[in-house]
């Protein structure tokens, strides 16, 4: 082996040697140390706990030297905040970690803080540690707990007739500092229902929720039931009185019970006055239907409450399309017992009258080849001939009258070459309606 070899070595022996006696304990000897403890997190937040409900939150901590240690029983500065785990003393060897679980507790509804020390041998052991206290933040806010309340407790339908219903609403609020989450609803009792209102729902702090209860009776009598509320947590039950009292329906009946118009011409229509009337309870009328568009309902206003005792006018209407018997029914829907209630109606379409003026004169006593007929629309003229040709005959029948309108007639004479004379006196025929 050369010389510059052996010198090589010597050179790192004395470099290692050197650093050796820089990081030799006092006394001389014993384990080395380049750190101290460590944790994962140096700051934890809580969040929101509800006042007397706990959060666990966990930090890992860590031997960061090269020599084993030993933690110390932990203090924390604020009674919120404790140490559960692990046990203390704790030795850790190098590198070895271990979790700390640390919990909060909050005792009063505001902002609260505190720390943690942690506190080891590290500095006996080796006096230049870098961390032998090792101290992490805490923090969170504690809230009251959210708090449920029904408005109103008891909910009274009164009487209710069977066959209808009656809505009643409730409201739910929360006051206190926490979300709430309603998880249950049960209903009990016969003929009471809800809506507007699904589970699960949370209500947040100061918040409400308004829903219906609605009572429809199946039978008469009293009814009773109550609707519980169930919230997640420490809330209290919050629960409803429910109550009401089915009653019987009342009858409605109608009058007349049927309705013949007879004869009405085509094109006009006639009207009928009808009644209805309730008895035993008041009877609320929501529809009207009939059976044959000629047939109409009218003067009701829909629907309508008619007080037991009490009757209510409407109006029915013929008024045929075509010529010809025709029928159907007028029915009235409700919440009475004999619902629906039905009158039959019939009547008879008549063709419009064919109207005519049928008019006469003195024949002339010259030769002649006939007459002409005028017509005019007022008195005086002007004058349309109403014949094409001259008739021989002393009268005429002139059906291409309207009805109630008045038309004026004149007569001229028409010899054998065409001369016609002047016009004879004026008559004047009223038509008269259908």
């Amino acid at each position: 082996m050369d010389l510059s070899s052996r010198w090589d070595r010597a050179v790192v022996f004395l470099m290692l040697g050197a650093m050796v006696g820089c990081q030799s304990l006092p006394g001389g000897g014993g384990p080395s140390q380049t750190g101290g403890v460590r944790a994962s997190s140096s700051n934890l937040n809580f969040g929101t706990v509800v006042v007397g409900s706990s959060k666990t939150l966990l930090d890992t901590i860590t031997n960061a030297s090269n020599a084993g240690l030993t933690i110390f029983s932990p203090t924390a500065s604020n009674a919120d905040f404790r140490i559960a785990a692990p046990a203390f003393p704790l030795g850790l060897a190098p590198g070895q970690s271990a979790n700390l679980t640390i919990v909060f507790t909050p005792h009063t509804s505001e902002q609260l803080s505190g720390k943690v020390t942690i506190a080891s041998d590290s500095v006996a052991i080796a006096g230049t540690a870098s961390n032998p206290s090792l101290s992490i933040v805490l923090s969170g806010t504690g809230v009251a707990s959210g708090s449920l309340a029904a408005n109103p407790t008891n909910v009274s339908f009164g009487s209710v007739q069977v066959g209808s219903s009656q809505t009643r609403s409730e409201t739910l609020t929360n006051s206190e500092g926490s979300s709430v989450n309603i998880s249950q609803v049960v209903l009990t009792g016969t003929g009471f229902t809800t809506s507007g209102l699904s589970v699960p729902t949370i209500l947040n702090a100061g918040q409400s929720l308004t829903f219906n209860v609605v009572f429809t009776p199946l039978a008469s009598g009293n009814d009773s039931g109550s609707l519980s509320l169930t919230a997640d947590g420490t809330v209290p039950l919050v629960s409803v009185s429910l109550a009401g009292t089915g009653s019987s329906p009342g009858w409605l009946a109608v009058a007349p019970g049927t309705f013949n118009f007879g004869n009405v011409t085509v094109g006009a229509s006639q009207n009928q006055t009808g009644t209805l009337t309730a008895s035993g309870a008041s009877v609320t009328v929501s529809s009207a239907t009939s059976s044959n568009g000629e047939f109409a309902l009218s003067g009701l206003s829909l629907p309508a409450t008619i007080a037991a005792g009490r009757s209510a006018t409407f109006t029915l209407t013929f008024a045929p399309q075509a010529s010809g018997a025709t029928s159907g029914s007028i029915s009235f829907s409700s919440n009475a017992a004999s619902a629906p209630s039905a009158a039959s109606v019939t009547g008879t379409g008549t063709s419009a009258a064919q109207h005519s003026v049928s008019l006469s004169w003195t024949a002339s006593t010259s030769t002649l080849s006939g007459y002409k007929v005028y017509r005019g629309s007022q008195s005086g003229g002007p004058y349309v001939a109403v014949n094409s040709t001259p008739d021989a005959n002393t009268s005429y029948t002139d059906s291409s009258v309207m009805a109630s309108q008045s038309y004026y007639y004149v007569v001229t004479a028409v010899d054998a070459s065409g001369a016609e004379s002047g016009y004879s006196n004026q008559v004047q025929a009223v038509v008269p309606s259908p």
